[in-house]
């Protein structure tokens, strides 16, 4: 059982930076693709970030791509996501999210979760 404890959200201007952390713990995620979501008020959860664990290859929303970078350390069963050039846009509660899953194309959800963890955008 994968548990997935994510920190490092808070409050940050327009054009600023933020650095998101998930801690893993529970399995191995050698087969794994790991990732980030996001919830914004009154929208539904949508996809932000995958990176597959052994390898490191990475995608992206597009409405983050250029801006996001995800990572992993594989020793030390830890994910970021590196967040630049904010906008209020990006305001939402993120989510750590492990064993990612496609449905056609599209990655749309995950076997396992973290608790969230407030990211706010101010202009």
């Amino acid at each position: 059982q994968v548990q997935l404890v994510e920190s490092g959200g808070g409050l940050v201007q327009a054009g600023g930076s933020l650095r998101l952390s998930c801690a893993a713990s529970g399995r191995t995620f050698d087969s794994y693709f790991m990732g980030w979501f996001r919830q914004a008020p009154g929208k539904e959860r949508e996809f932000v970030a995958v990176i597959a664990w052994s390898g490191g290859s990475t995608s992206y929303a597009d409405s983050v791509k250029g801006r996001f970078t995800i990572s992993r350390d594989k020793g030390k069963n830890m994910m970021n996501l590196q967040m630049s050039q904010l906008k209020p846009e990006d305001t939402a509660v993120y989510y750590c999210a492990g064993d990612l899953r496609r449905y056609g194309s599209r990655w749309s959800t995950a076997n396992y979760w973290g608790q969230g963890t407030q990211v706010t955008v101010s202009s």
